[in-house]
């Protein structure tokens, strides 16, 4: 029986940069797995690791918009970067170059070879981001859980991102028609049916991707905390989702007359959320900023953890300014789960120096510092 061949490693070896962020042009290479990058605030630490993030996802991490990513005074950007895919047998060499043009078109590349849909590339090169204002999946609203939930969910399933494409354009779609209703008695029934019957057909494969999903995610959230922030204290998530109690059908015919009055859908996985309690109670309104922090680790360190099984190999890791706010014990705890059990490409920063440096020798692994 031949024996299958499995994708051991991804890693970024180096990366330039023309007009993008901060950065008129500059280069650099990564020699090493774990990768430190200090210096002051502003000088652009980000900014290398929002770069990064473009080549995985083709956009921003921060910003959907390409415009806001041009060096001051400049038209346009360039980001290209070499990728190593290894396994047992062999090392793949792949580029990724993705130009933002002086007329504002974006064009993505991959080894030479233009994407007709940047879809295609999403999942190729598996990035999880784990940032300062991160903390709002958590103390924020519903729509910043739905994005963490779909950012995952894009990269592991190529379906799940072409069914949510097709959802928020119909949703989008039908939503404008209700706006054009304002004031005026007659509906046209064909068209609203036609409307939901595709949010019923892609609606129902993402959720039921989700539910599936969270069926993994919490029992590996609950176990990141316990480790991060090192206590047992009962974390409980859960699924909200008014498709839990109802078919999508009859909630858009129950919600029919609502939406026309509101002049928007009202019902359905784009009102989706994820609950979630410390001791029985709503987690943001009693947690300390450690156990934010932790449970923020945790969520993405799941996130990482489900990517890894999808794809067979470790997703590339991005911390920004992961220090702030994180007593030592809880930094070492994390440190040592991202860097010495994992065993994939993990970038840091950190405005100190000193602290960086002396963080990663204590994790007694090869290591290289870039100062900016």
């Amino acid at each position: 029986m031949r024996q299958q061949v499995r994708i051991i490693l991804l890693q970024l070896k180096n990366i330039s940069l023309l007009q993008f962020k901060n950065y008129p042009q500059a280069s650099f290479s990564f020699l090493e797995r774990i990768i430190g990058i200090c210096g002051s605030n502003g000088i652009g630490k980000t900014n290398l690791l929002d770069a990064i993030y473009y080549l995985c996802f083709t956009r921003g991490y921060f910003s959907k918009t390409d415009a806001l990513h041009v060096f001051n005074g400049a038209q346009g950007f360039r980001i290209a970067g070499n990728f190593s895919i290894s396994n047992h047998l062999n090392n793949t060499e792949e580029e990724a170059i993705c130009i933002l043009r002086e007329t504002g078109k974006k064009e993505f590349l991959l080894n030479g070879e233009l994407y007709e849909k940047f879809s295609h590339h999403i999942g190729k090169f598996p990035c999880v981001f784990i940032a300062p204002d991160d903390v709002l999946i958590i103390t924020g609203t519903s729509e910043e859980r739905r994005h963490f939930l779909d950012a995952l969910l894009c990269q592991a399933d190529v379906s799940y991102l072409q069914h949510l494409m097709a959802y928020n354009k119909v949703l989008q779609q039908r939503n404008s028609y209700l706006k054009t209703l304002s004031g005026r008695n007659v509906v046209d029934e064909s068209l609203m049916e036609v409307y939901d019957r595709q949010l019923t057909i892609n609606g129902n494969y993402l959720f039921s991707q989700r539910k599936v999903f969270l069926e993994k995610l919490i029992p590996l959230v609950n176990d990141f905390y316990k480790d991060i922030a090192g206590s047992k204290e009962a974390i409980l998530l859960s699924y909200e989702s008014s498709l839990l109690s109802n078919t999508f059908e009859k909630l858009l015919l129950q919600s029919r007359e609502k939406d026309l009055l509101l002049q928007r859908t009202t019902q359905g996985i784009h009102r989706d959320d994820i609950d979630i309690r410390l001791n029985e109670q709503v987690f943001k309104s009693i947690a300390s900023q450690g156990q934010r922090k932790s449970l923020l680790f945790a969520l993405k360190l799941a996130e990482f953890e489900i990517l890894q099984r999808a794809k067979g190999f470790p997703p590339i890791l991005l911390l920004d300014d992961v220090f702030e706010k994180l007593d030592q014990q809880r930094m070492h705890n994390l440190l040592k789960r991202v860097c010495i059990q994992n065993r994939g490409q993990v970038f840091i920063t950190d405005t100190h120096r000193e602290r960086l440096e002396k963080a990663l020798l204590e994790l007694k692994q090869a290591y290289q510092l870039i100062e900016l």
